[in-house]
């Protein structure tokens, strides 16, 4: 059902690949105004391509009062994109200086009291701030793809960033229906992307060793550890696994085990070998359903645990979706 939107406010996305697209979809969803700029050519029309398969499960999810896609409007210039914007969120290419680059120019010609958000997933917001006139209002805002169904978003701040940014930023991203994140320390790759990232290897080595299939390695984690993190994450789950006592009988019964070099830690190198035993076991774990399809069966089953999420957690429910 929709929901009454506090207050309208101009969003500036530049960028618009999978993520920048992403925030365009939320940001519209929660009825606001949208103005991108990218220099990709036929950019537009791709966004807008993005936008309309988003848009069903948005509808799903629930309308901001006034969300309609027509509120977003390509500029040709950044200048122009980020004149009137409230909050200018960058998602240009993971390279530092283009960052660099892109986000001067951001600070140079937004509004004093505008913020910037990064969506960099591993570059630190103090290399970032570097040469800013303004890095007081710079802070990482990292979110998960789809950024338009999942609600995570990772805040961090540099070293000049101000506090009253990171509470602006905090009070914007929940009023688009985020969870936002506030990280306590700045620190490469930030947290969650950390977390995945060392199970990603020690997912290559299993393929690499021949202990699992990439089909395998997904399975294990679908119908094992995965459905137990998308309710507690991996603290609560073992705080169970020490019965009674929790996670004091946990830690004294389990603990020795950390001393044993189970994982690997450091990846594997990438060989064409394994590239391609990755690269075939994706490809033939998919079938014939191409990445389109395997995208809208993705979002179906997101907004349905979103729902799983809100019931067994009801005090997420203002942040996570949008309103009953």
């Amino acid at each position: 059902m929709n929901q009454t939107t506090q207050s309208t406010k101009t969003f500036a996305v530049i960028g618009t690949g999978v993520i920048g697209n992403g925030w365009i979809a939320r940001f519209l969803a929660n009825g606001h105004d949208v103005v991108a700029f990218d220099p990709a050519e036929g950019a537009e029309e791709k966004t807008r391509r993005a936008v309309e398969l988003a848009w069903p499960s948005l509808e799903e999810i629930g309308l901001a009062e006034g969300a309609t896609i027509d509120r977003l409007r390509f500029v040709p210039t950044i200048e122009e994109a980020v004149a009137q914007a409230d909050l200018i969120q960058e998602n240009v290419p993971e390279r530092e200086e283009l960052k660099k680059s892109v986000l001067a120019s951001i600070d140079q010609h937004s509004k004093p009291n505008a913020i910037i958000g990064s969506s960099t997933s591993g570059i630190m917001p103090s290399t970032l701030q570097e040469g800013l006139l303004h890095p007081e209002r710079l802070v990482v805002a990292h979110p998960f793809n789809p950024v338009y169904i999942l609600p995570l978003v990772e805040l961090v701040g540099g070293k000049a960033t101000s506090q009253e940014t990171i509470n602006a930023a905090k009070e914007v991203y929940a009023a688009i229906q985020m969870k936002p994140l506030v990280i306590r320390k700045e620190i490469e790759g930030h947290l969650a992307d950390r977390l995945m990232e060392a199970l990603w290897r020690e997912a290559l080595h299993m393929v690499n060793d021949g202990v699992a299939t990439t089909e395998e390695v997904d399975a294990a984690i679908i119908y094992g550890a995965g459905l137990r993190w998308a309710q507690m994450g991996p603290f609560l789950t073992f705080h169970l696994a020490g019965g009674e006592q929790g996670m004091r009988h946990m830690l004294q019964q389990f603990g020795p085990a950390l001393k044993q070099p189970w994982t690997k830690l450091v990846a594997p190198e990438l060989t064409d070998e394994l590239k391609e035993r990755v690269i075939e076991g994706c490809e033939s774990h998919a079938g014939d359903a191409s990445i389109a399809e395997l995208e809208s069966k993705r979002n179906e089953f997101l907004v349905r645990v979103l729902d799983l999420v809100e019931d067994y957690w009801p005090e997420t429910k203002s942040i996570a979706k949008r309103g009953e």
